[in-house]
């Protein structure tokens, strides 16, 4: 008799336990709740507590104004962060979407914001002197603002037509091409920052109208020109001498400097 009363205690024990094992799930699921699943001991539970705590959000970036600069983001997160959270670049909106637990998703926003910064800029500012006998008899000033790693470019001066070819459609009556050509100064330049200033690319070219030359019957004009070319460390603050020109047929030449300041 005790034997069946056993019996029956411990299949009324089964019993209650199977009918309680649903219930038992459901207060299971909050045990992730508040975790952070990056530090669960296997993938199996960081993998369930990440589906119990997946979460969206998207970022906007602020200062990414290339498309390269958004690509470098998201691929120096997918590199840096657990390969298992979802990530996307929509690149219409300039900003990237995740999907993760929320601890993971506050690192990932950490890591881009500290990525999506402004560039640098800098104020740079060409001086061209004109020096004859020893003296300087004239002095020209150029600013213009270049952004980090980007190009820049300034162009005073005119554009002159120059024939280049004569065609027609019939015999009464024919058009002539033409194009143009910078005449004037021209700056071209690309700043890239290192430690104690920066690197500089740059290239200054002057030019001007001589007298005509007949050609096939065209009077062409003949341009004058002087060009510097360099790449050159700048310290920021200083001016730098980029190069001399001697100007042709004169006894004068050209002082080039640069100086290149932050923009705050």
């Amino acid at each position: 008799m005790t034997s069946r009363r056993i019996a029956l205690y411990s299949f009324s024990l089964l019993s209650i336990f199977l009918l309680n094992l649903p219930a038992r799930a459901q207060a299971g699921e909050p045990k992730y709740k508040g975790v952070d699943c990056g530090t669960l001991p296997t993938r199996t539970e960081t993998a369930d507590c990440t589906a119990a705590n997946f979460q969206v959000k998207t970022i906007f970036l602020g200062n990414a104004v290339a498309q390269i600069d958004a690509n470098e983001i998201l691929v120096d997160v997918r590199n840096m962060a657990d390969p298992s959270i979802k990530i996307f670049l929509v690149a219409s909106q300039n900003a990237i979407s995740i999907g993760s637990y929320p601890e993971e998703i506050a690192k990932v926003e950490a890591l881009i914001r500290e990525l999506d910064r402004p560039r640098k800029a800098f104020r740079i500012t060409y001086t061209v002197a004109t020096v004859e006998d020893g003296k300087t008899i004239g002095t020209q000033h150029y600013s213009m603002v270049a952004v980090d790693g980007q190009r820049a470019t300034m162009k005073e001066g005119d554009k002159i037509p120059v024939a280049t070819g004569t065609f027609s459609t019939d015999s009464a009556s024919a058009q002539t091409q033409f194009t143009y050509l910078d005449v004037g100064m021209n700056f071209d330049t690309t700043v890239t920052s290192v430690a104690g200033g920066v690197s500089m690319i740059s290239k200054v070219e002057q030019s001007s109208i001589g007298p005509t030359n007949t050609i096939a019957g065209v009077a062409e004009p003949v341009v004058r020109q002087s060009v510097l070319q360099s790449s050159s460390n700048v310290t920021l603050g200083k001016p730098l001498m980029l190069g001399s020109i001697d100007v042709p047929n004169s006894t004068r030449h050209l002082d080039l400097d640069v100086l290149v300041e932050p923009l705050k």
